[in-house]
This record gives C-alpha cells, structure tokens and sequence, in this order.
C-alpha cells in the first residue's frame, strides 16, 4: 500500500466524504484519486466530492468534512445541539432535520446544501456579535469530532427560532429540564444579544421554571427595550416581560403539558 493511500484510511474512516480540495492540499491529485476511486477505495458523488468506501454517508460526514476540510464557520446548532449534548429528551419533530447556524454569512457548497438525506435548518439573524470559543464546544456525534454551541448559545439560538420552526410549547418543555445551565455565560450571551424577542423569551422561561440558576443572572445588565412582543398569536400578556404567552403560562403551578 502506497504511503499516499496509508495516509488517506489513517485520516478517514469509512463513509467520511472527501473533497478533491483537501486531498490536493495533502499532495493526492486528481488523478490519483480518480485511480482510488477506479480501485474502490473512494466512491465519486459529484465533481470535486468522493466518499470513502464501506458504509453510507450521513449528515455528520457532509457537517464533519464541511468543519474540517473546508474550515467553514458553521457548527450544530439549537435543538440538534442540545439533543446530541443529551439536554433535550424529546425525538425531534422532524428525524432529519439538522439544525445548523452559519457565521460571517457563508456561502455553504452546493453539494452540502443538497445532500441527501437531511434537512438542513439555519438558524440566521440572532443578532449576536462573534463571540468567542468558550460558547463552542466539541461533540462526538458517531465517531466524528462536530463543533457545536455550548447549551446556552444552543438556547438561545432555539428560542430564535420561536414560533417559526418550533412551537412555544415545545421551547418551553426543553427548556423546562435546563436547570443548570451556566448563569455567567447565560448573561454576557443576553448583554450582548440585540435580539430584544429572544432575550424576552430567555428570561421568562427562566423565571417561569424558577431555575437556580437564574438567581445568579444579573437582568439589568441586559436591554429588553420597550413596547410588546406577539410571540404567540392570541396569547395573553405577561406584563414582567412583554411578550404574549400561552394562557396556562400566564400563573405558575399551572400545568402546561
């Protein structure tokens, strides 16, 4: 076996995807790896993109190679994140749904857009600054290093999402079983956020649950500017935070299963 090749199955695993990119950067040409994938050891998807042989590849092989090859700032976000960090007990609504969030407005890759499979679910306009790496965390998601947000950028960015891709109600019973998030990244993640919703949403869960860990949050560092929010079409006011909320969220004890 050729150094060449040695090197290629000691830095993928089967099913990895490979793009003719990276493999040129670590001295593969195309034509060698036209030759691997003639060989067997790479199966051709479309121009530029091959897949290593010996298992199907899944969403996380399309998410791995676009972090590791491509270097792209894009990383699990929202519910995905939280459910493979073990925070979230629910299935998913929809099994193939990948909840991304993409930085400094990338464009992803054609082939990454249109891979089988998954739906990709972007999460945009958070309306948050670059934040730094403490709010980034890595994941193994089968077998495979995954960048993702730590669980409170993953809370917030799921409470962006509100009402358009998740319900209120289902925000509100994951977020029901965060009860130990960390209060100093929950507040500079607030303080920085120009996302007035958000924040809203953010801090009346918190209150709504009586987390521990929101005694330690100090609100008037954070803007909740003025006038209300419709979160919920034909919800009720609550007055503390000036959003519309469900009627059983309007008392607390109540149940809201």
């Amino acid at each position: 076996m050729t150094s060449k090749l040695n090197w290629l199955l000691q830095n993928t695993s089967p099913g990895s995807l490979v793009l003719q990119s990276w493999l040129t950067r670590n001295n593969i040409s195309p034509s060698l790896a036209f030759k691997y994938a003639q060989n067997g050891w790479l199966i051709k998807l479309r121009a530029g993109v091959y897949a290593r042989a010996g298992r199907e590849s899944d969403w996380s092989d399309a998410l791995w190679c676009l972090q590791s090859q491509l270097e792209a700032p894009v990383h699990l976000a929202g519910l995905s994140s939280l459910s493979w960090q073990g925070r979230s007990h629910y299935l998913q609504l929809k099994q193939n749904q990948c909840w991304l969030s993409v930085e400094n407005k990338a464009i992803l890759p054609k082939w990454f857009k249109e891979f089988p499979g998954v739906e990709w679910l972007m999460v945009s306009a958070l309306k948050l600054p670059q934040l730094d790496e403490k709010y980034r965390t890595e994941l193994e998601v089968k077998g495979k290093k995954i960048t993702a947000s730590v669980p409170e950028l993953a809370t917030y960015e799921l409470l962006s999402a509100v009402p358009q891709e998740i319900s209120f109600e289902h925000a509100a019973e994951l977020f029901q079983g965060l009860v130990n998030l960390n209060p100093r990244k929950v507040e500079k993640l607030l303080t920085l956020s120009q996302s007035v919703q958000t924040k809203r949403l953010y801090l009346f869960f918190a209150s709504f649950y009586e987390h521990a860990w929101f005694k330690r949050v100090d609100t008037s560092k954070i803007d909740l500017g003025s006038g209300n929010r419709q979160v919920v079409v034909n919800g009720k006011l609550n007055t503390q935070y000036q959003i519309t909320v469900p009627e059983n969220f309007t008392k607390k004890g109540i149940s809201h299963g």
